[in-house]
This record gives structure tokens, sequence and C-alpha cells, in this order.
């Protein structure tokens, strides 16, 4: 039982990644091509998410050759510095480019790219965290639950672009898709400071809120 409920998370591990990875290239490039920050932006931090994810995916790989893992090893902790670090890039990048966006006046040709995936991004994610969560109480693992809290945060992030994005749409004022890049870039900011006291911690518990 023990070693079937890891694989699964295992699966889990491996299918966040690789939904990051192609959620951050589409979102990257049509936030390029639209020309809405809010689009890129979540484009980015997913492609951050994916770092995260590979050091989730070491301890996954580590609870399959030891049953209790109570601690993260060096790896783990780079992955989580290198996070955090990515998140205050991330950051800036989107503060500057907010700043520079309104100093230009540019605004998105359009966001329904950007309801698209994150409409798409709220049901994968409330997925992902059922079944994390689900495994993580099988198994009486803080690591996986701990996996299962921290993955609620892209929910916000989700929902921050689905509804800048729809309220461009609808009144087309420029200032709508700043206003939700700022958004992105504040738990950008959170997620990072977050990632270097996990990469202190001596547990694995998650200090994200819900």
């Amino acid at each position: 039982m023990y070693k079937r409920l890891v694989n699964i998370s295992l699966i889990l591990s491996l299918i966040t990644i690789i939904y990051n990875l192609v959620e951050g290239a589409v979102s990257v490039f049509f936030g390029l091509q639209d020309e809405t920050l809010a689009l890129f932006g979540f484009g980015v931090d997913s492609f951050v998410e994916v770092i995260s994810g590979l050091g989730i995916l070491h301890m996954v790989l580590r609870m399959k050759k030891n049953n209790d893992v109570k601690s993260r090893d060096v790896f783990e902790r780079t992955a989580l510095r290198i996070t955090g670090t990515s998140f205050y890039l991330l950051t800036a990048g989107l503060i500057i480019g907010a700043i520079t966006n309104i100093i230009k006046g540019v605004h998105p040709d359009t966001t329904i790219v950007g309801i698209i995936i994150a409409v798409i991004s709220l049901l994968t994610m409330y997925l992902l965290v059922i079944a994390k969560m689900n495994v993580g109480n099988k198994l009486r693992s803080d690591a996986i639950i701990a996996d299962a809290n921290c993955t609620k945060t892209c929910f916000h992030l989700s929902i921050i672009l689905l509804v800048s994005s729809l309220l461009y749409e609808l009144f087309q004022i420029g200032f709508i898709d700043i206003a939700g890049s700022l958004g992105i870039a504040y738990f950008a900011f959170k997620e990072g400071k977050e990632s270097f006291a996990k990469s202190k911690s001596e547990t694995l518990s998650c200090s994200c809120e819900d």
C-alpha cells in the first residue's frame, strides 16, 4: 500500500511539473503576443513553480527509498533558494513592466487567452490539491500534505488572472491588466519569502496560507 501511494504521489509530481511547463510556455507566448503583462507574469510564475516542483519530485523519490522522510536534503534546499530568488526577480520585473506600461500607455490587444488559461488552471490545481491531500493523509506524510497546501497558492494567482482578464475584456481599461500583474507580483514576492523560509526550516511544514 505504501509503495502504491508513493508511486501515485510521484505521478502527481510529474503531472504538476509537465502542466506548469506547458502552461508557462503558452502563457508567456500569448502574454507577449497580446501584450498582456498579467498573463506574461502568470506564465513566468509557472516556470518558477517547475523549479519548486523538481524539489518536490526529488523528495518523493527519496520517500521511495526511505519510508520516513522528515527533513529536506541539500538538493531540496538549493531548489527552494533558487525558487525564492526567481520569485523575487519576477516581482521586480512585473513592477518595472507595470510602470513602463503606464508610461507608454500599453494596453493588451485581448485577454481571451488569459481567461481560458485561468479557468483551466483553476480546475487543474483543484484536482491536484484534492489528489495530493488524499495521498498525503493516507500516508500520514507531512511532506505530501505540505505540497498539497502550497499548491493552493496557484488558486489565488489563477483567480487574479481570471478576474483581471475578464474585467479588461469587458471594459478595455489598460490599468486593469496592470493591476492584475501587480497582484501576481504580490503573490510572487510572498512565494519567494516562503521559499527562503522553508529552505532554512528543519521541518517539512508549509507556511502557505489557504
